[in-house]
């Protein structure tokens, strides 16, 4: 199942050390099978507030993300960032294939009558 590293960065300064993560951060995700899918484009708020920036990096696995964050070569540059960048970051599953929303809603409408 795919999972994702979800993150929404604030208060970005422009800095030299931002620059170096920007540079070094894909030799970081490459070996767990991470990629790009969301960096440094616009984005639109369609509902509350989300000032900032999303970067969104594909994984095969939630375990490929997790070793990829605690990897000693993601923790030599996450410094460069979080220096100077506001903002929260997340490991996410995604859904199977097939995935159907209606389960979950009747799986949910079940529970609600059984109360």
């Amino acid at each position: 199942m795919p999972a994702y590293a979800i993150a929404h960065l604030r208060d970005a300064a422009p800095h030299p050390e931002i620059a170096e993560y920007i540079e070094r951060i894909t030799a970081t995700f490459e070996p767990y099978g991470g990629r790009f899918l969301v960096h440094a484009t616009p984005h639109e708020t369609k509902e509350g507030s989300w000032p900032g920036h999303v970067v969104l990096i594909g994984f095969p696995g939630i375990e490929e993300a997790r070793s990829w964050w605690d990897s000693p070569a993601y923790q030599e540059i996450a410094p460069l960032r979080s220096r100077h960048i506001e903002g929260d970051i997340i490991l996410v599953e995604g859904v199977p294939p097939g995935y159907d929303p209606a389960v979950t809603a009747k799986a949910l409408r079940d529970g609600l009558a059984a109360e």
